[in-house]
């Protein structure tokens, strides 16, 4: 079994686009996870959406698509992206669920399963950060169980293994922010035999040029500064 898990599209539909063709040059992908955050924050939001469903992506939902539903953001990037998504896009982000949990051929119920959220087991908001504590992380990961844990959220690819769980942040397509502007996502294979995952994170070269030409036509407000911070590929604000 293998899978594939994206996160944090945010709107960057030519990033997806490229991330999608990267995945379909791997043999054998069972199944493709979005880890939510959609669609806020590039110049084709609706695109994006689009995208995911027409490529049979099963979506779970981030904090901005949770915000987005729930009508709280009243910037104007976030006020443009709900106009361009409209009714029925909303509805969709309306409709995903927190997470999905995949158990694999022969293995243990709950305990060799692949857990995938966006930030954390238990809500769309707090990160579990490369630099934190194991105590930091064994708060954040709580009481959940699976052998293997794959989210988004903070934008920086990692992984590491806490109380015999697999934690790998497949970072970005969209927006990345560990100071390497290439698209991210996690492989997991599940070897059944072994009865055992293995995980590894893989790298996509970024349609920049062709992007920041997408932005600039869009429409999206604030798109120069938007394009700045995507080519710092930080949390750096120049």
């Amino acid at each position: 079994m293998k899978i594939a898990v994206i996160s944090d599209i945010h709107g960057f539909s030519l990033a997806l686009e490229a991330v999608l063709d990267d995945i379909g040059g791997e043999p054998g992908i069972d199944l493709i996870v979005a880890a939510g955050d959609l669609c806020e924050g590039g110049p084709d939001p609706l695109g994006a959406l689009t995208m995911l469903q027409e490529h049979d992506v099963t979506l779970i939902r981030g904090n901005t698509d949770r915000d987005l539903v729930e009508g709280v953001r009243t910037s104007a990037p976030a006020t443009w992206v709900t106009e361009q998504l409209g009714d029925a896009g909303i509805a969709i982000l309306a409709s995903l669920p927190f997470d999905v949990r995949t158990a694999p051929p022969g293995g243990r119920p709950i305990e060799d399963d692949l857990l995938v959220v966006h930030a954390n087991p238990f809500d769309e908001d707090r990160p579990i950060a490369p630099w934190a504590s194991d105590l930091e992380v064994r708060e954040h990961v709580g009481d959940a169980r699976a052998a293997v844990i794959a989210f988004g959220h903070i934008h920086i690819a990692y992984q590491r293994d806490i109380d015999g769980i697999r934690l790998i942040d497949v970072s970005a397509v969209g927006n990345p922010k560990d100071e390497d502007l290439r698209s991210k996502w996690g492989l997991c294979k599940w070897d059944e035999k072994r009865r055992n995952w293995t995980t590894e994170l893989r790298y996509v070269e970024y349609p920049l040029q062709e992007t920041l030409a997408q932005m600039e036509a869009s429409g999206m407000p604030k798109w120069r500064k938007a394009a700045a911070r995507l080519q710092l590929a930080s949390y750096r604000e120049s």
